[in-house]
């Protein structure tokens, strides 16, 4: 089994500074790694829903949107810190079930303790998930009315079709209606990799890769820039027979 990977954290607060405080301060922390940051909950939504963010340093009070009317709308919270001026929001965040409430101005010391107790958390369910799936291979997958059982194991990748996916198989595909992060969080990341936006792997399938594309059952797949190294960092390099 690998090691547990980094946390991918989202800043989202509208003052600059209280930013740039965060960003700082997480850079502090090896097991912690900063995708992006945002002004607002609206501008970070597409992020969310369409990345695989672990952790939220999410504040309360900000314009259009605030920080708990939006986490209350993720179909699939990531965990999330509150970060906020206002100590009166606490009880929402313990309704919420927030991992920590962070009053600014934040002292490192207790942005420290936040950040631990999110990694005692997300170790937590990651060695859950991966447990549950080895020692059941099987998902359920809703195809309008019906719910088909497939193995993960058999499944040679995934291609996402905006609110639908298609899973291919070696001698079927079934297109399901759900989206590609919900499939993601439901499989092992031991297993699955995400060579592309639109493109979820079985890693034990790759028949062949070669510059930007990757063969899986003769079929070509793009890999996108930013994954390639990623790519062959956590799979070809770790099995690479050297001389």
């Amino acid at each position: 089994m690998s090691s547990i990977p980094k946390m991918k954290c989202l800043i989202i607060d509208d003052e600059p500074l209280a930013r740039f405080h965060l960003k700082e301060m997480a850079a502090q922390i090896d097991f912690l790694s900063v995708e992006d940051t945002f002004a607002t909950a609206l501008e970070a939504n597409n992020k969310v829903k369409e990345s695989d963010i672990d952790l939220l340093f999410l504040d309360i009070n900000m314009p259009y949107l605030n920080g708990i009317d939006f986490l209350e709308q993720l179909e699939h919270p990531p965990l999330c810190i509150f970060t906020t001026a206002h100590s009166e929001y606490a009880l929402e965040g313990f309704r919420l079930q927030v991992v920590d409430y962070l009053l600014k101005p934040i002292a490192f010391n207790r942005f420290y303790q936040a950040v631990n107790k999110a990694q005692q958390q997300f170790i937590t369910s990651e060695k859950l998930k991966r447990n549950t799936l080895l020692d059941d291979p099987f998902l359920y997958v809703r195809q309008s009315d019906s719910f088909i059982k497939v193995s993960w194991v058999d499944i040679l990748y995934i291609e996402s079709m905006q609110n639908y996916t298609k899973l291919h198989f070696k001698d079927k595909s079934l297109i399901i209606h759900q989206t590609m992060k919900a499939i993601e969080e439901s499989l092992p990341s031991d297993h699955f990799f995400r060579i592309h936006k639109s493109f979820l792997i079985n890693i034990t399938h790759i028949d062949m890769i070669s510059g930007g594309r990757l063969f899986i059952n003769k079929t070509e797949l793009p890999i996108s820039r930013t994954r390639k190294e990623e790519l062959l960092n956590q799979v070809v390099y770790k099995k690479l027979i050297s001389k």
